[in-house]
């Protein structure tokens, strides 16, 4: 696989790097990132977008090329399996990591047959036609009644592409399982979940949570799997606890 160079920093805290789910971009972390401290010099990653990556593996192989020195990896959904990954490859770099929305597990064949027939669907250019039912999924009721929230989630997941959508699935399907690693994550460890999550359901962070030696863990109501969209304000106040509690950045909670 071909990488890029990482980027070099002077600073002595880690780098925060917000990283999206299937499909996601930006748009996922809009309301983090004024929230988050600067001495993290929070970016979003892409390396989940680059053709190259094909797996699971690939992504957080490139995620640890591009930015350099130790890292706080906070990732939702697709985001927390490359997370996970990132420290099981580098676990010395890795100084805290936030698990949000996600499940360790591998794919289940119920899951990959679903995902197999919606990738057909985007092969053929039906993209709207899988993800607009996709939204009673990814929301809770209440917050699917958002007209400007689902747009926002529609604007994203479309813009991606048929073929990065097939792409990422495809990786999803032959995710590593993740569970076998997590007593060995010696970090700061935030889990988070929304208490009506259908992809990645409660029970899926609490294993996460039970796994990590020391772990957070954290339920919101009123929330599906879209965690920072849905309730970014709650988000925002686990996030700066969790990162005041580490010490990585002075006078900040």
């Amino acid at each position: 696989m071909t990488t890029t160079a990482p980027t070099n920093t002077s600073s002595s805290a880690p780098q925060l790097v917000l990283i999206p789910g299937l499909a996601g971009d930006a748009t996922m972390w809009r309301a983090q990132q004024p929230a988050l401290p600067a001495a993290l010099r929070p970016v979003v990653a892409t390396a989940h977008t680059h053709p190259s990556a094909q797996r699971i593996e690939d992504m957080a192989a490139l995620l640890l090329q591009e930015h350099a020195g130790p890292l706080v990896l906070c990732g939702a959904s697709m985001g927390g399996m490359i997370a996970m990954e990132a420290v099981r490859q580098a676990p010395a770099r890795v100084a805290g990591l936030a698990l949000l929305g996600t499940t360790a597990r591998p794919e289940t064949p119920e899951m990959r047959a679903l995902r197999e027939a919606a990738m057909e669907l985007f092969a053929q250019g039906r993209v709207r036609e899988v993800i607009e039912p996709n939204v009673a999924f990814a929301f809770h009721p209440a917050n699917a009644a958002r007209p400007a929230l689902v747009q926002a989630y529609l604007d994203f997941v479309l813009g991606a592409g048929p073929e990065q959508l097939v792409r990422q699935n495809q990786a999803v399907i032959h995710r590593p399982d993740a569970r076998p690693h997590l007593p060995r994550v010696a970090c700061p460890t935030l889990v988070v979940c929304g208490e009506a999550d259908q992809l990645t359901p409660p029970e899926c962070s609490e294993e996460i949570a039970a796994l990590v030696p020391g772990a957070r863990h954290a339920v919101l109501p009123t929330c599906g799997h879209m965690l920072t969209m849905e309730q970014p304000d709650a988000v925002n106040q686990l996030l700066r606890e969790w990162i005041g509690q580490s010490g990585w950045v002075k006078d900040f909670g």
